[in-house]
């Protein structure tokens, strides 16, 4: 694996544990899509730093467990500012 590779990946796990993200935050925010962030986080980090990967984990598994409730919250907010 090429280097910058492995130094984009610890830095997307960096922010992502620092900041409580999700995926798509993390790649708006890096400029790259939500699949490379997913592969870095979850593959490549893996081989290059386990315990980060482990912690990375966690994160994106709280965030897969709360999805239902953020796309609830956020249909919710759109019709609120519907009018009818």
């Amino acid at each position: 694996m090429k280097s910058y590779i492995e130094e984009r990946a610890m830095e997307i796990a960096k922010y992502i544990i620092d900041n409580n993200t999700t995926v798509r935050q993390a790649a708006k925010h890096f400029g790259i899509s939500k699949s490379t962030v997913h592969k870095d986080c979850t593959e490549r980090l893996a081989q290059v730093s386990p315990g980060l990967a482990a912690e990375v984990r966690k994160v994106l598994d709280v965030n897969k467990s709360e999805r239902h409730i953020r796309g609830g919250m956020a249909t919710k907010e759109k019709y609120a500012h519907q009018h009818v």
